[in-house]
């Protein structure tokens, strides 16, 4: 299948989910940044889940190749901060404005000019940010089990328990 075309599927079904799950709705983002409502942290958590054991199985079956991105503390901390910053400001991340314009908020517009006017000053910056920021700590291309230096099947099940434990604290919580 054309890669394109496979793109356009998946990101399809991800908006469909997105909306299917009420992600897109503005009063889930605000209670998310309030911490008075799990929905989206929920929604994110289980997607990861899933993921997680998909990539799994597909690199394990040589189907993909797993290849992380280097660690690097500057750049995890300035996106980190952009990325927070944005969602706060707009109440969406980049998911979740084109899904809202899928549903035809339009406001959403606005968050989405916002990233691609983010995206040029970056690439203008980038230069600058190159020999600074992102000149900070680099650790290499480490994930989570070789940081701990054991198989990913034993890093998975252990996450999956920890994220139902905390469904079902959010339930007992009604979050």
């Amino acid at each position: 299948m054309n890669s394109l075309l496979l793109g356009l599927i998946t990101g399809l079904l991800f908006g469909f989910l997105l909306q299917k799950g009420r992600v897109l709705r503005f009063d889930k983002q605000v209670g998310a940044m309030r911490l008075e409502d799990m929905t989206i942290l929920k929604f994110m958590l289980s997607a990861i889940l899933v993921g997680m054991v998909g990539i799994g199985l597909l690199n394990d079956l040589g189907a993909l190749k797993i290849s992380h991105k280097p660690m690097n503390l500057g750049a995890v901390l300035l996106g980190g901060f952009l990325f927070g910053a944005g969602w706060a400001v707009m109440g969406f991340c980049p998911g979740t404005s084109v899904g809202a314009i899928g549903e035809g908020r339009w406001h959403a517009i606005f968050a989405l000019l916002g990233m691609i006017v983010g995206a040029a000053i970056y690439a203008e910056l980038y230069p600058l940010l190159k020999s600074s920021v992102l000149a900070w700590k680099d650790y290499g291309k480490i994930g989570l089990p070789e940081t701990l230096g054991v198989s990913r099947w034993i890093v998975i099940p252990i996450f999956w328990a920890g994220t139902i434990a905390l469904f079902a604290w959010f339930e007992k919580r009604k979050l």
